[in-house]
């Protein structure tokens, strides 16, 4: 349809990947007249949440006129890597922290975060599902009513055909009711993505503050570590005071024991020597008992004051040993916590382990394969060099060719030339150079030259050798030729013999131009 709107369109795509999962959606619409769409990708692969914005060209175009039309176009693409880059094949190179083993901290709430947005984005998935069945229905009923339009404009135009245009344009609105309300259904869809987007962000800082309130609680777990085991050494020295306090009771009580044993015999056995005084009365069972009760009151008050200052400190370190058994409990519960903790902590970490050598063993499948190619590569680099050369070699040697043949057809034109020029100068009956004027000619130091078996050029002028084909040609031609017997001469500047034969002169100036 001719006409349109213009409205830029975006596409929303989200990827989640937990346990060997994944899915994908997105989202776009858009009208004609040169738009613009945006994209928008939520990447979440374990713990780490990644969102991406990018900007794409494209549209859908809306037109209309006789009868009715509507089109929507949607589709998919996989990237793809290309057999060999541009600029042929690159090094691979590893980036080694890549290689390092992650140290995740996975906190217990994350597992029903992650719950919760797998079942939203499956939820937006089967809604861009139906969305996306319901583009490709209105798309095979655009094709059906292109077909169908074409069809009627094949056909000649008649009164019926007029009659069905109010159909056609009763069609053509409630398809556009239908665009317009699907066009709303985007806008809610959109927002609702904004939504989980939002969502999404604040589930982020949650996980972020869970993290820290992680760390705080496991320092606050290192520093009570640190005091239940100088609690747990205060009980230990005092558990062993008490023992040497009982130890030194004991020891006591069995000395003044045996004191006392002692100090009994040693009344038993005195002997004491008195002289009697039948004047007086002499009590000595009340001495004795007196003395007795003396020492026994001493030995009571002594035993006492050991009892209650040893039953004292008993009580404290009883006290103290209450309050570090309540703190030593605690810490144990929280050490069975913290260790059902590095448990699953531990769980997590040999499941990325896994995950690590996993994509080790690829990225080596992947050196190898490189390594490969890049060896098939500097094979065929080699073999192309080679090639190279040798047809640099074969280029050379035609070139030699090719001079040779210019030569040879150099001296073939020359030749042409120097016959052309015999025939015209015996046409024209030139004057004929005889012998005498040819000896001086010869007293020039000048060269000879051979330019052709029969015909010699001394001096400037051309000579033909007589009884040669050459010879009696031009004597066929012309019959004003002479010989002469030319007599014997010699250069002066190298004295040696050059020439004797028989020769006669036509008198042609050949010019030096002509000759090789």
């Amino acid at each position: 349809m001719s006409g349109g709107c213009s409205r830029g369109f975006g596409s929303v795509s989200a990827i989640v990947s937990s346990g060997g999962r994944s899915s994908c959606t997105s989202l776009s619409r858009g009208r004609s007249r040169h738009c613009v769409f945006g994209s928008r990708s939520l990447y979440n692969l374990g713990g780490i949440k990644s969102i991406s914005n990018s900007m794409i060209g494209g549209g859908w175009r809306l037109s209309g006129g006789f009868g009715g039309g509507f089109g929507i176009g949607g589709g998919r693409s996989s990237p793809g890597f290309p057999i060999c880059p541009p600029g042929g094949i690159q090094e691979v190179t590893i980036n080694q922290n890549l290689l390092v083993p992650l140290n995740l901290e996975i906190d217990p709430e994350i597992q029903k975060v992650r719950v919760q947005e797998r079942e939203q984005i499956k939820t937006l998935n089967n809604k861009f599902a139906s969305f996306i069945d319901k583009v490709r229905f209105l798309e095979q009923q655009n094709k059906v009513l292109e077909t169908k339009w074409n069809l009627l404009q094949q056909q000649p135009t008649t009164n019926a055909g007029n009659n069905l245009e109010p159909a056609f344009e009763a069609y053509i609105g409630s398809l556009r009711k239908h665009l317009d309300s699907l066009v709303g259904e985007r806008g809610r869809q959109d927002s609702e993505l904004k939504n989980m987007q939002d969502l999404v962000e604040d589930l982020k800082h949650k996980y972020e503050e869970e993290i820290n309130r992680r760390m705080a609680a496991e320092n606050e777990f290192v520093l009570l570590k640190k005091d239940l085991d100088a609690a747990y050494m205060k009980k230990v020295e005092m558990e062993a005071k008490v023992a040497a306090m009982t130890d030194e009771i004991n020891f006591l009580r069995a000395l003044y024991e045996t004191e006392l044993a002692q100090i009994q015999r040693q009344i038993s056995d005195t002997s004491v020597i008195l002289s009697m005084d039948n004047n007086r009365a002499l009590d000595l069972d009340g001495i004795i008992a007196e003395v007795k009760a003396h020492y026994e009151d001493m030995a009571n008050r002594s035993r006492a004051e050991a009892n209650s200052m040893y039953q004292g400190k008993f009580q404290e370190l009883q006290v103290t040993a209450g309050k570090h058994d309540n703190d030593l409990k605690n810490s144990k519960l929280e050490i069975s916590e913290l260790t059902r903790l590095i448990h699953r902590l531990q769980a997590d970490l040999e499941n990325v382990k896994k995950q690590c050598a996993k994509l080790q063993s690829a990225v080596a499948e992947t050196e190898e394969r490189g390594e490969l190619t890049l060896k098939d590569a500097r094979e065929k680099l080699v073999e192309l060099e080679m090639a190279l050369q040798k047809a640099k070699e074969e280029t050379a040697r035609l070139l030699r060719d090719y001079q040779e043949l210019l030569n040879i057809k150099l001296a073939l034109d020359i030749e042409i030339a120097t016959y052309k020029t015999l025939l015209e100068g015996e046409e024209c009956r030139c004057n004929i150079y005889i012998g005498p004027d040819f000896c001086k000619a010869a007293s020039v130091t000048v060269g000879v030259y051979f330019f052709c078996p029969q015909i010699i050029v001394l001096a400037g002028f051309c000579w033909l050798i007589p009884e040669t084909e050459i010879f009696h040609r031009v004597l066929s031609v012309s019959s004003t030729f002479s010989r002469e017997v030319i007599a014997t001469f010699c250069f002066d500047f190298n004295r040696f013999e050059m020439l004797k034969s028989k020769h006669v002169s036509i008198g042609s100036t050949l010019s030096a131009e002509y000759l090789i």
